[in-house]
């Protein structure tokens, strides 16, 4: 299996596929380098695709130590793994938690971007205060039970949430096959990362100013079920200079899997308009 180590020695797994300008993609929470199978298929017949398992995610290390996850480190571990791969420049492309990340890279290392792409952006992000205090305590909840049910009751409680069920209810094969490589992550991994970075990175609106000078091409997708992260991405479409914004109709959070079609299809057009230098053309030149 192969490994590359992270900046602290976190040894991350990933998997590559095709030849040409790479793509990096960064999985969601309930994820692993496995929910890119759609996009690697498909985009590695032109490009060279890259997915990998963030830490705490096996077959990649599950570091014990809290102190060893945070939203910085998710954004280093990207990096380190272009390193290692010899990466100058990629597509990063991240879903949910992935997203959150991605938009970190963007901010931090607009160099090493060709672009990024934001799908179902913004779980806990909101402008109001409250709403966010109440999103970070659901998250220790959730972390709590990672710690204290069995691992296989938690995470099918954790996948059939509010924002999945149309992705359940159109395509329960395409569902099960989600929830059954949930089922397979490690309790302590989940149970760290929503601590120590889903509850306590920043929020969409903390990030205003950055995004404001966001530069690098900018795609964000989400689904019109997903009352999660709706409102955050019409605030990102709305915040970011270069952004552009696909709603998907009648979808959920799952939308890398629930509409790959969709989703493959908005994302080459990204792909293919930046390489050309062209996402911006319908803005006159300075």
């Amino acid at each position: 299996m192969p490994h590359t180590p992270s900046r602290d020695g976190t040894r991350l797994y990933y998997e590559e596929a095709g030849e040409g300008t790479p793509i990096v993609f960064v999985h969601e929470y309930a994820g692993d380098y496995r929910t890119w199978e759609p996009q690697m298929r498909y985009f590695s017949r032109s490009h060279r695709c890259i997915t990998y398992s963030q830490r705490g995610y096996p077959p990649s290390d599950v570091p014990s130590d809290g102190a060893r996850y945070s939203q910085d480190i998710q954004r280093d571990d990207v990096i380190a793994l272009m390193d290692a791969l010899k990466v100058d420049k990629a597509h990063i492309v991240g879903h949910s938690m992935g997203a959150s990340t991605a938009l970190h890279v963007g901010i931090h290392f607009p160099e090493r971007c060709l672009s990024v792409t934001a799908a179902s952006c913004g779980y806990g992000s909101s402008p109001d205060p409250k709403r966010v205090e109440d999103g970070r305590a659901a998250s220790r909840e959730t972390a709590k039970m990672f710690e204290t049910v069995d691992f296989p009751t938690a995470s099918a409680r954790y996948a059939d949430g509010a924002t999945r069920q149309t992705h359940k209810n159109k395509d329960p094969r395409g569902f099960a096959e989600f929830a059954k490589m949930l089922s397979e992550h490690s309790a302590q991994g989940h149970a760290l990362t929503m601590r120590y970075v889903q509850a306590e990175r920043p929020t969409l609106w903390d990030m205003q100013e950055d995004l404001k000078k966001f530069a690098v091409p900018l795609l964000i997708l989400v689904g019109d079920e997903d009352d999660w992260c709706l409102e955050s991405s019409v605030f990102l479409k709305r915040t970011v200079p270069t952004a552009g914004l696909l709603v998907i109709p009648r979808s959920s959070h799952t939308i890398t899997s629930e509409e790959p079609a969709a989703f493959n299809a908005a994302l080459a057009e990204l792909i293919a308009a930046s390489e050309a230098g062209r996402w911006l053309a319908h803005k006159p030149s300075q």
